[in-house]
Order: C-alpha cells, then sequence, then structure tokens
C-alpha cells in the first residue's frame, strides 16, 4: 500500500501548543491537516518542515445561499496566500456555514434543487479560484445525525454529485468515512464510486471519532478497498485519541492509525 498519511493537528496532542503537536506529527512520520488557520503562526508551523494536506477554505457564508456565496469566495481568496505558504495542497469547504460545535449556522431540514444549483455554481466559482492560484478546494461530507444536524446536501453521495458535476481538477470531494458510516455506511462501495472525485479520504471510527480499532469499522479492509481500486493518496486521521490528550495516548491512536493503513504483510492476508 502506497497511501500518504496525514494526522488532524487539532484533535490529538491537545496539551501541547499546536505548534509542537505538528512537530511531534512530523517527527512520526506523518503530514498535517490544519483547521482554522486565522491567528495562528504561520512562519512557526512552515518552521516544523512539516508536509500540510489540508486545511480550513473559508470562513463565512454558505455554498447553496446566494446571499452569502460571495463571501464564501471572498473569504477563500483571503486565505490562499496563507495555504500557499504552508504548502497546503487541499482547502476544505462545506456544503453549507458551520458554526460553534459544528452546528449549522442556519438550519435547514431539506434540500432543494436551487440549493444543489447554487451549490454547483459556486464551486464552480471556487474551482476557477483554485486553478488561478494552483490550490484545490475539496468539498466534504458530513453526518447531520450527530455532529452537523441541519446542513442540507451533506451526505456523500450528495457532495460527490456535486463535485462530479463540477468535473474540474481544482475541486475534489474531502471524502469523510466516519461522517459516511454514521450517515450512509457501505463504506467500500462508496470509496470505489467516489475514486475518480475523490482528493483526500479522512477517518476516524465510530462511535467515538477516536482511532482505528476502537469502533466498528474495518479499516483494513477499508484500506485494502483502496488500494485495490488505485488509490494513492492521503489518508488523513481527524479523529482524537481514546485515551486521552497526553503524548502516550496520542503516540498510540498514531501508531494504530499506521497500522490500520501500513499492515505488516501477514496482516494483509486477513483483510
Amino acid at each position: 500500500m502506497s497511501f500518504r498519511l496525514a494526522v488532524c493537528a487539532e484533535m490529538v496532542y491537545g496539551d501541547l501548543p499546536l505548534v509542537e503537536r505538528v512537530e511531534r506529527i512530523h517527527g512520526q512520520g506523518f503530514e498535517a491537516e490544519l483547521w482554522d488557520t486565522r491567528g495562528r503562526d504561520i512562519a512557526a508551523l512552515t518552521a516544523t518542515g512539516a508536509r500540510f494536506s489540508s486545511m480550513s477554505g473559508y470562513f463565512g457564508g454558505s455554498l447553496i445561499d446566494p446571499s452569502s456565496t460571495d463571501q464564501v469566495l471572498a473569504s477563500a481568496e483571503k486565505l490562499i496566500p496563507v495555504a500557499l505558504e504552508l504548502g497546503v495542497e487541499r482547502m476544505v469547504v462545506h456544503p453549507s456555514e458551520l458554526g460553534e460545535g459544528g452546528r449549522a449556522v442556519r438550519p435547514l431540514q431539506r434540500s432543494t434543487g436551487q440549493m444543489w444549483l447554487t451549490g454547483l455554481r459556486t464551486l464552480e466559482r471556487l474551482a476557477v479560484l483554485g486553478e488561478k492560484h494552483g490550490v484545490t478546494f475539496a468539498l466534504e461530507n458530513l453526518n447531520t445525525t450527530v455532529d452537523h444536524p441541519g446542513i442540507p446536501l451533506a451526505r456523500a453521495r450528495d457532495t460527490m454529485a456535486l463535485v462530479s458535476a463540477v468535473n474540474h481538477p481544482n475541486v475534489r470531494m474531502m471524502l469523510d468515512l466516519y461522517h459516511a458510516q454514521i450517515g450512509e455506511g457501505n463504506l467500500i462501495e462508496l470509496v470505489r464510486a467516489a475514486l475518480p472525485w475523490t482528493g483526500e479520504v479522512q477517518v476516524a471510527d465510530v462511535p467515538g471519532r477516536f482511532e482505528p480499532g476502537t469502533g466498528e469499522i474495518n479499516y483494513r479492509a477499508v484500506a485494502t478497498a483502496l488500494d485495490e481500486a488505485g488509490y494513492d493518496g492521503v489518508i488523513g486521521l481527524e479523529a482524537g485519541a481514546s485515551g486521552g490528550q497526553d503524548l502516550q495516548a496520542g503516540d498510540a491512536a498514531l501508531a494504530a492509525f499506521r497500522a490500520a493503513f501500513e499492515p505488516e504483510p501477514h496482516m494483509l492476508a486477513e483483510c
């Protein structure tokens, strides 16, 4: 298997400042993922030598609300210089605006054709912006049962439909299998269907949103399916450590993540 493995620095090693978390992640051979980079010491993050696979790509507005799509584009354009300085490959966006704790700023309980068309047009504009600056915008699927109620067009099948309709190399999916398991399941068939449109895969186990091996998802089988389908991109651990926020718990979580996606040869036969 030839995946590139990344770890979300926002969710592990919480006892450390962010820069030290990135240093520890990088020191173990992983790439790093970030969320909101505003107010962060970008020079210090760059100096860690880490490779950054993704970061939040906007900080206001909604892809599916015609009254605020310009805000999405404006905020994305402001963040692009930071992405370029860090060498970030993917700037993550969501179907609708997220607020405190990942909740919908304006909860909506159903999707409409107008939302779909507005989302498509916004992604097309982001594609042009991404091509101009050499970055890729990644639309992340979300679950609306546990973490993100009130977000329309959030299922992986919806985000895949939008990204495939845009059909542009600078717009891809951030395929989050934790969210997909809660909302849809059937992960192996999903990764096969979504592969042509996937820019990155994110993982966490269910329930709990912890490292692989702590819940119900057979991530070894998922890894094998991704490998057989020809995926060789980034797999990001966007999960907390089940043992807590200290160094020992974080190291154990990263080791379990590595074992799921870089198994020993004898483990492959068990998948």
